[in-house]
């Protein structure tokens, strides 16, 4: 009984190697190729193929003989995403990275070009207090968070951002100019984490990190804040590390990967 069920669970794994090969070809693709890239034979490559068309899963253009998978995983995915909650997800996350860095941790989306605040981990102190934070709006270009979103923009949406919402100085330290932003955007990719150095709120400083979703975009973002007096940039160096893991587990469970 439990060799039937390695070789059943065998046959599944078969099964989701051929839908993802297909998925990332992104275009119609030959048997002979399915099969030379999942490391199949031909043979059994066409019986597990013949049970995703059975199934409405996989088509097979009469013409070219190409298969490729239909829209029904778009219904299955759409109805997958509406159970599921970013802020459930990534709430124990957001406890154990506070734990480590034993600080405020916040988990923040992009709503019409702000910032708003979805959960919240009270830092030792209460510097952020929960109930001010969760549902607060912050701007896109000041915040740590903000910037990553704005990873996410082409030129002419950052454009329409800047005509709309402005760039308005909060404190001395923050961005205000276009090209300002765009180094500071370049920045942010190469090195993977954002930084609000004082631009918000003089005397405090978070270290922020975008999380995506199968996508391939920045759907949500974690920042670690607090104090300047401890968030150091020492400090930052130490755990940002720790960040950047925390945001590439919760962005797994969105089924983000990085060869996307």
């Amino acid at each position: 009984m439990n060799e039937k069920l390695v070789k059943n669970n065998q046959s599944v794994e078969k099964v989701l190697q051929i839908i993802e090969t297909m998925a990332l070809h992104r275009e119609p693709i030959r048997l002979q190729d399915i099969a030379l890239k999942v490391d199949m034979p031909a043979s059994t490559t066409l019986r597990f193929l013949n049970t995703l068309m059975k199934s409405g899963y996989a088509y097979q253009d009469p013409i070219t003989l190409r298969y490729s998978l239909t829209l029904k995983f778009m219904y299955i995915g759409s109805l997958v995403s509406s159970q599921i909650s970013i802020r459930d997800i990534a709430h124990p996350y957001l406890a154990e990275l506070s734990k480590k860095c034993n600080e405020s941790v916040c988990l923040a989306i992009e709503q019409d070009m702000e910032i708003v605040y979805i959960d919240v981990i009270d830092g030792p102190d209460g510097m952020l207090k929960i109930t001010q934070r969760i549902g607060k709006l912050a701007p896109i270009h000041s915040t740590g968070i903000g910037k990553i979103m704005l990873l996410n923009y082409d030129t002419k949406q950052l454009d329409q951002m800047i005509a709309i919402k402005g760039l308005k100085a909060l404190t001395p330290n923050t961005i205000t100019s276009k090209n300002e932003l765009l180094k500071e955007l370049e920045n942010i990719k190469a090195q993977g984490f954002a930084l609000d150095d004082e631009e918000c709120e003089l005397g405090a400083r978070c270290l922020s990190v975008g999380i995506k979703d199968y996508t391939g975009k920045y759907v949500a973002g974690i920042s670690v804040s607090g104090p300047t007096t401890r968030m150091t940039m020492e400090y930052i160096e130490i755990i940002k590390d720790i960040v950047i893991d925390t945001a590439k587990r919760v962005s797994e469970h969105l089924a983000h990967r990085d060869i996307l």
